[in-house]
């Protein structure tokens, strides 16, 4: 029996118990950087393979080492991220978040879920590879500044150097049993936006004896969406979205000041740069030229995620070598962000796409939305090529 076959046949012997840890994940979430049961959760898995780890990595993180024979030969790292977003789940489903407002709405338990499945597998095989597998279980993916970055800060890929690094993150647009690639640039930078904009409040029946915030800030908001349409070279795909504002009056009372949130995103990091200096630019002038007074703070967070062109097209050539040339996507450029960047920028890299999409279940739903979930077959695939990739990857010379 071939390595793919063994692999496969070791995935669908651990599926019902990955399916479970999924579960008490689910049921357990955690927000970013207070991941404290589920790390411990981890750890105790860990511990029960036998498997030696590292607690409290940039706080919450949990670093295991599989060695195979000649361990230093290769290093070939692994990531998972573990938090959970503050979202008050939707879905009628017997392992329902039981920590009320906080829910795995991105699916980081299918993700650890999974790596602690490759784990299982890699371990029992790990007689029959040569080289080290580093298993990376990442605090606050969703949070600035990432755990991503401070793993990184604290050695995470030091001692041993892992040769690679391989994520996946799940993808409910794209079926249970399918995985989608993309190399070179894949998805975008993404920066926080805090803007106040102070003026004079009053009556709303005189509005001549005030300094509308609301009005200043209306103008704001249409304004800076040039920044994208007509100041970026259209060779650059540019996001900027305002989803907070808060304007504290009523039906005829103008507020003193207005606050509002957003988020800029791009692929390239020069063009980020002068895209900050835009925003800034125009904003204080249009603020400053109808009256107000303008505080404005931009949150530099994750860069761009560039897959390395390499690894990424090995790794799908493995994908198709596993699952069948009809089960591997080629995907589009994806403005949304992910902190795994900070590890494409330190060593050759590749994240994937988990396919969960089961429509004939209902299991349709975006990521970030109460009602997400992923058809739970998809867990096969999720440990199973991940153990693939990583034992392929320990044999290049």
């Amino acid at each position: 029996m071939n390595i793919a076959d063994r692999i496969k046949q070791l995935s669908d012997s651990h599926h019902r118990d990955i399916v479970s840890i999924r579960r008490d994940l689910h049921m357990n979430p955690e927000l970013s950087f207070h991941e404290f049961k589920t790390s411990a959760y981890v750890a105790a898995r860990l511990k029960e393979m036998n498997i030696p780890f590292t607690e409290k990595v940039a706080g919450t993180g949990v670093v295991g080492l599989i060695e195979g024979k000649n361990p230093s030969k290769r290093v070939v790292a692994l990531r998972a991220d573990m938090d959970a977003l503050p979202i008050v789940e939707a879905n009628n489903v017997e392992y329902k978040s039981q920590n009320e407002g906080v829910m795995h709405a991105c699916g980081h338990d299918a993700h650890t879920a999974s790596l602690l499945g490759a784990a299982r597998i890699l371990n029992e095989l790990k007689s029959e590879f040569e080289g080290s597998i580093k298993l990376i279980f990442q605090p606050g993916e969703e949070k600035l500044p990432g755990g991503a970055s401070l793993m990184i800060k604290e050695g995470v890929l030091e001692n041993p150097k892992p040769n690679s690094v391989i994520g996946q993150h799940v993808m409910p647009l794209i079926p249970s049993g399918k995985v989608g690639f993309r190399s070179g640039i894949y998805m975008a930078s993404t920066d926080e936006l805090y803007l106040r904009v102070k003026g004079k409040g009053g009556h709303g029946a005189m509005p001549h004896l005030n300094i509308d915030p609301v009005l200043i800030t209306a103008h704001l908001i249409v304004a800076m969406q040039q920044i994208v349409s007509r100041v970026a070279n259209p060779t650059m795909p540019s996001v900027l979205s305002f989803g907070k504002v808060i304007a504290n009056g009523a039906t005829n009372v103008i507020p003193n000041e207005v606050y509002i949130e957003g988020t800029f995103r791009t692929l390239n990091e020069e063009w980020r740069s002068e895209a900050h200096q835009h925003m800034q630019e125009l904003a204080h002038q249009l603020v400053q030229s109808m009256g107000g007074i303008l505080e404005f703070e931009i949150r530099k967070g994750y860069p761009a995620l560039v897959n390395d062109e390499v690894l990424t097209a090995k790794s799908k050539a493995r994908a198709i070598e596993y699952l069948g040339q009809e089960n591997v996507l080629d995907l589009d450029i994806w403005m949304a962000a992910e902190d795994f960047a900070f590890f494409s920028q330190q060593a050759s890299a590749c994240f994937y796409r988990l396919g969960t999409r089961n429509e004939s279940r209902g299991i349709v739903s975006s990521v970030h939305t109460p009602t997400f979930d992923i058809e739970e077959e998809s867990l096969k695939t999720g440990m199973g090529l991940m153990a693939y990739l990583a034992i392929k990857e320990l044999e290049q010379a």
